[in-house]
């Protein structure tokens, strides 16, 4: 009896910690997207989220300023505030949106938010219909 199968396939993109514990994917192209995405687009795409992930965790004035502000307001300001990061969060997600409706879901593929996944992957979906 023949196992029944998925009509899609899942591919993870693993965290690359080879500069530290910051936010960054790996920018190896994954087999499974061999004739579906062209590979300078998917390393353009990741690459963008990267620098998003960078500027967001990168130490300057706006974050000292965030960070003190909240701790004079006993951090009831960010009740009332977005921080940096949360923006970036917002961001990217605007921003593989946008990615899925001009260029991959028309090829049969969809990358998932990797905040949905905890920041520890990123998922892509491919169809195979």
């Amino acid at each position: 009896m023949d196992t029944p199968r998925s009509p899609h396939t899942k591919v993870f993109v693993q965290r690359d910690f080879s500069d530290g514990i910051s936010v960054k994917f790996q920018t190896r192209y994954p087999p499974e997207l061999e004739g579906r995405i062209d590979r300078t687009i998917y390393e353009t795409t990741i690459n963008k989220i990267n620098e998003m992930f960078a500027e967001a965790e990168s130490l300057g004035s706006r974050t000292c300023c965030e960070s003190c502000f909240a701790c004079l307001t006993a951090y009831i300001s960010l009740m009332c505030m977005d921080t940096l990061y949360e923006k970036t969060l917002k961001n990217v997600r605007r921003y593989i949106e946008e990615q899925n409706q001009n260029i991959y879901m028309s090829r049969g593929v969809m990358l998932i938010d990797p905040a949905e996944r905890g920041l520890r992957i990123l998922e892509i979906n491919i169809s195979s219909i």
